[in-house]
């Protein structure tokens, strides 16, 4: 029977339901993240290679204190695997423009083929589900993966909103003869 009283059903906030979606989520990272431990395992690396090299990437010219801050992981822990990158040849660091202490980081040719090799199933495996989910379902699942995360980090996903254009009285207006200024313009003095 339909709920005629209308408004948000709170089924999805019963026990039940919460625990299957921690199990989703757990479950969705494991199958994500598999086929590039596979790769990582190769060069010897774990999923923390993974997450610089993704973020590296990303960011070209991040330095270290910004990586620790999106990482949450020591300082030593970032040592040691950038590290290991920098001395294989997947990172290199340069010192920054204006303060010569901060490490600028990007990703060599090598790097940025492992990178691609890492995110490509990755990408298609995102591609698969939101094609399967449909646009409605996309917007929700990024919403709640917003919500999901702290605060603090929000800010790294608004959307810019997109550039406000003028609105128009009509084709008509737009078009005008060639050499005639448009319409409530007078023509160019010479």
């Amino acid at each position: 029977m339909a709920d005629i009283k209308g408004g948000p059903n709170p089924l999805f906030l019963r026990e039940e339901e919460l625990r299957q979606a921690m199990e989703l989520l757990f479950f969705a990272y494991r199958d994500f993240t598999g086929e590039p431990d596979q790769i990582l395992a190769d060069f010897g690396f774990g999923r923390a290679h993974h997450r610089v090299i993704y973020f590296v990437g990303r960011h070209p010219g991040i330095t270290v204190s910004e990586l620790l801050a999106i990482l949450r992981i020591t300082k030593q822990s970032l040592s040691r695997v950038l590290g290991q990158l920098v001395r294989e040849g997947f990172i290199t660091q340069r010192p920054g423009l204006r303060d010569r202490r901060q490490r600028l980081l990007e990703l060599t040719a090598k790097g940025s083929e492992l990178e691609h090799k890492l995110s490509e199933q990755q990408r298609i495996r995102i591609a698969r589900a939101y094609r399967a989910a449909g646009a409605g379902a996309v917007e929700g699942f990024r919403t709640v993966l917003t919500n999901i995360i702290d605060e603090a980090d929000r800010g790294r996903f608004e959307r810019p909103e997109p550039p406000k254009t003028p609105a128009r009285s009509g084709a008509r207006s737009a078009a005008r003869t060639p050499g005639k200024p448009p319409a409530g313009k007078s023509p160019p003095r010479r």
